[in-house]
């Protein structure tokens, strides 16, 4: 039987990069003790407050369809929120809702990308990217982040990778699965270089909210001249521990929005009213949950790396934001992917392997950070005595 080519420029980029989590599960299944580091799920329940609200909604009736580009009060919610966060100006007609951060990301690389065209992306990056962008007929080209850099975007590794074919710059600001921040001085840069070579700015910016502690957040959206070429995608997944409810949204020029509609209304002809209501007030409100996630988040990255950093050759790279610490396991021998089996096989930790988001990461781990304290440091003593016993057998 025949099937699209779709399908075959999406061998191998879906679940496949899942395969110590899918295994994970299935020995949590069985009864195993296994302490689960490989996925970003909030650590607290969604704030109950906004299940009342979305309950209430659909007793009211909210349950019929949508107007395909949100219900006013949701956009109208996100239009004052992106006017208060950035400074200028933003009206309901620079907004669209869709489904969560993913969902609208295909319908954005969707609007904007083709057969033959070419997006600059990070390597590592988030590891469903590469997938989003082969989805278009699009190709990934690739700018690796150098750990002795700290995993910072640099301006010149960009320049040189840009072709009469770019069309699109992804950034992931905080950075998954670095956690890095882009500072305001570091996106005007790179906004310069789209400006220069007439590129859009995509902006994944899922973890705005969970920025640590006397770390500055910057957007693409802050910059005056790169208001016609940038593109910012959100939801309330991470921010306010909803991941399920499936609300996210982008932000870019009225012309944009104006021509992502269709492809939005031919996936699905707007989204669930009641979750449009909870939405509404998650973003009038702000996230009563955002905070102390932070807070926990860069703790337990401060523990992992106090525990592990140094010992048996690991070296930890500490996040600016987010839910995730990479561990680097170079000194072992052995590759992320390898490591990562044996690791869960023999400890029953879970933790994704660097090569799952990319060749940038070969040799690491990335470790979730929504483990409660006393399972992070029981992870952290599983780890240590695993990586111990491996480096002295390849002594």
């Amino acid at each position: 039987m025949r099937y699209s080519p779709l399908t075959q420029r999406l061998q191998g980029l879906g679940g496949d990069k899942w395969q110590v989590h899918n295994l994970a599960w299935q020995m949590q299944a069985e009864g195993r003790d296994v302490i689960d580091m490989t996925i970003g799920e909030p650590d607290v329940p969604c704030p109950p407050a906004l299940i009342e609200t979305a309950y209430a909604a659909m007793r009211a009736g909210r349950t019929s369809y949508a107007e395909g580009q949100g219900e006013p009060g949701a956009l109208a919610a996100l239009a004052a929120h992106y006017t208060a966060r950035r400074g200028r100006p933003f009206g309901p007609e620079n907004v669209m809702i869709l489904p969560g951060t993913q969902t609208t990301l295909y319908a954005v690389l969707s609007s904007l990308l083709g057969p033959g065209d070419e997006v600059i992306v990070t390597d590592p990056m988030y590891l469903a990217y590469e997938g989003l962008i082969a989805a278009t007929g699009a190709t990934s080209v690739f700018v690796p982040l150098r750990p002795e850099l700290g995993f910072r975007l640099q301006a010149s590794d960009v320049a040189s990778r840009i072709t009469p074919r770019s069309r699109v710059l992804l950034l992931t600001t905080p950075h998954n699965p670095t956690g890095v921040v882009l500072r305001k001085d570091e996106i005007a840069a790179l906004g310069a270089l789209a400006i220069e070579h007439d590129l859009w700015i995509v902006a994944d910016e899922v973890y705005e909210e969970l920025v640590f502690e006397g770390v500055p957040f910057a957007s693409p959206l802050d910059l005056l001249e790169l208001a016609e070429r940038t593109v910012v995608a959100s939801s309330l997944s991470k921010s306010h521990a909803a991941a399920g409810f499936r609300s996210g949204w982008c932000v870019g020029p009225a012309e944009f929005c104006t021509r992502i509609l269709p492809v939005s209304e031919t996936m699905l002809f707007g989204s669930q009213p009641f979750i449009a209501d909870m939405t509404a007030q998650a973003i009038t409100e702000g996230s009563p949950v955002a905070r102390g996630m932070a807070s926990r988040y860069a703790a337990r990255a401060q523990m992992i790396h106090d525990r592990l950093d140094g010992l048996a050759g690991l070296r930890v790279h500490r996040p600016e934001a987010g839910m995730f610490a990479l561990l680097d396991i170079r000194a072992t021998g052995q590759s992320g992917r390898v490591f990562a089996n044996a690791l869960l096989n023999e400890t029953g930790v879970a933790a994704l392997p660097g090569e799952s988001f990319g060749r940038s990461l070969a040799g690491w781990l990335r470790l979730a950070l929504t483990q409660a304290d006393d399972r992070t440091a029981e992870a952290c003593i599983r780890i240590a005595s695993f990586a111990t016993k491996t480096m002295k057998g390849s002594a």
